[in-house]
């Protein structure tokens, strides 16, 4: 797979969007792989991880974020479903499990129904340790701030928006990753 001429299929032009989305995702897929080379007892499928890092957010374009570039029609919390059906399409069903499931720390069916989430009831919570990885590397870079990665406890506090579930699950992947 190449995860970069997937990108540039449904980016094709070099704008402020694409490189919003490049620079993220290279600093997530980084983070990542870095984890799985320190951690090799948990035997890691570091291919995958840096794949699936650099499409994880590949759905961004079809939803409304102004501040970041993005003038699709869907509310900005459908990027994941949005791009797990891109890959999906692509014939990448594992690669689409982990854009659809890295949102927060992972939604879980009860947080969806509770918050009225606009996006489809079922729980989405990052299962392998791989998509475990790459949602937790991505808690530590925002779209906005390209340049920093942000430390634990500023990742836990973006993290109060989606439920205390999230939280606790960030904590615990603190204790196995880092």
């Amino acid at each position: 797979m190449d995860a970069l001429a997937i990108i540039n299929k449904y980016y094709p032009e070099e704008n402020e969007l694409k490189h919003i989305l490049v620079t993220h995702s290279r600093a997530v897929a980084d983070k990542a792989l870095d984890i799985a080379r320190r951690h090799p007892e948990l035997n890691l499928d570091e291919t995958f991880i840096e794949e699936a890092a650099l499409l994880h957010d590949i759905g961004i374009f079809l939803t409304d974020a102004d501040g970041i570039h993005c003038h699709g029609s869907h509310p900005y919390i459908c990027h994941g479903y949005l791009g797990a059906d891109l890959m999906r399409a692509e014939g990448y069903p594992r690669h689409a499990l982990v854009c659809e499931r890295h949102t927060g720390a992972g939604l879980s069916l009860e947080e969806i129904e509770r918050q009225q989430l606009p996006i489809p009831h079922r729980d989405m919570r990052p299962v392998s340790m791989e998509e475990q990885v790459v949602c937790f590397a991505d808690k530590f870079f925002s779209k906005t701030k390209l340049d920093k990665e942000k430390s634990i406890e500023k990742a836990l506090k973006s993290l109060l928006k989606h439920g205390d579930e999230g939280v606790e699950r960030f904590e615990h992947w603190c204790k196995i990753f880092l």
